[in-house]
């Protein structure tokens, strides 16, 4: 880990922070339409996956499984969509969307569908501690 580390504002501003993994830090998107986590490797000035040593991507791709799981375990979902795109946000950071057929973007990706619906405050507390739980398990 680098002390020069931080997470970009943008990030910071639309999600909660769920806990940190070995490498990455994990957040909880506010966007209760789409249960939404994303991962950010603590280090400093990645935008793109082939930016990671080896052994970072190896912990990287490990850490997406993990959360995959989570998000598999906290929704129940029909699929589960997997992005690292960086076009609005060049920090690197990995999408992991819970997808329901019956969603509002579905079959198409997430971005730029509709008005983004922050959570209750009591139901992002809830999602918040059962997903802390779910990675303290894996």
């Amino acid at each position: 880990m680098t002390d020069a580390f931080t997470l970009d504002p943008r990030l910071a501003a639309d999600t909660h922070p769920v806990g940190d993994l070995a490498l990455c830090s994990v957040l909880l998107m506010d966007d209760a339409r789409f249960p939404w986590l994303i991962l950010v490797p603590r280090r400093d000035g990645l935008s793109e996956l082939t930016d990671l040593t080896p052994e970072d991507a190896a912990t990287a791709f490990e850490e997406i499984r993990i959360a995959t799981r989570v998000i598999m375990a906290l929704s129940r979902p029909d699929k589960v969509n997997v992005a690292a795109l960086g076009n609005v946000v060049a920090q690197l950071h990995v999408h992991v969307v819970a997808r329901f057929r019956s969603d509002p973007a579905w079959p198409g990706p997430v971005w730029g569908v509709g008005e983004r619906k922050p959570y209750p405050p009591h139901a992002r507390a809830a999602l918040l501690d059962r997903a802390a739980a779910l990675f303290a398990a894996a």
